[in-house]
C-alpha cells in the first residue's frame, strides 16, 4: 500500500538527485539526500551538531509523520548520527526538511552534497487522550524499569 505525500522542490534541491527513495523493494525507509544551496562539502567538527538541508518540503496527510532515521550504513561505517532519532516531521509542517546530524567522532568529518544523509519512514499516528485517575491498573512487572528485567 503506498500513501501519497506531496513535495515541493525547493530552489537549491539538485535536479540530478531523486526524491526520496526506497533502495530496495521491501525497504521501509525512503532514503534523503543533503542538498546544499552552494553545492559544496560541509565539515562537520568532533561533538558538533547541524542541520543539514535536503531542499524538500512535504505535505503529509493528516494522521501520519514522517520519522527521520539513521541509514545504517552511514551510521557504521562514520561517526555521524541522527541526533534526535526519531525525529518527527508533523503532518501540518511545511518548512523544509532538515536534518540534524551529529559528529560523535574525534576527528572532523565531511558531509558531501549528494550524501544519502538519513531515511524518511511514513508511519499512522493515534493521538492520545490523556485522563487523570487516582489509581493504575496492576501488572506483574509493575513498577520496574531500567533493566528491571534482567539482561538474559
Amino acid at each position: 500500500m503506498a500513501v501519497e505525500v506531496l513535495v515541493k522542490k525547493l530552489s537549491h534541491f539538485d535536479e540530478s538527485f531523486e526524491l526520496p527513495f526506497y533502495a530496495t523493494e521491501g525497504a521501509a525507509g525512503a532514503d534523503i539526500r543533503a542538498s546544499f544551496p552552494d553545492r559544496k562539502t560541509l565539515t562537520v567538527a568532533p561533538g558538533e551538531r547541524v542541520l543539514v538541508p535536503t531542499g524538500l518540503q512535504v505535505e503529509i496527510p493528516f494522521g501520519f509523520e514522517l520519522q527521520v532515521r539513521p541509514r545504517s550504513g552511514l551510521s557504521l561505517k562514520s561517526p555521524l548520527l541522527v541526533v534526535n532519532a526519531p525525529g518527527t516531521i508533523d503532518s501540518d509542517y511545511r518548512g523544509e526538511v532538515n536534518i540534524i546530524i551529529g559528529n560523535f567522532g574525534a576527528a572532523p568529518y565531511d558531509i558531501e552534497h549528494g550524501l544519502r544523509i538519513a531515511q524518511l519512514v511514513l508511519a499512522p499516528v493515534v493521538q492520545a487522550k490523556y485522563s487523570v485517575v487516582t489509581m493504575l491498573g496492576e501488572t506483574v512487572r509493575g513498577a520496574g524499569g531500567f533493566g528491571s528485567t534482567g539482561t538474559r
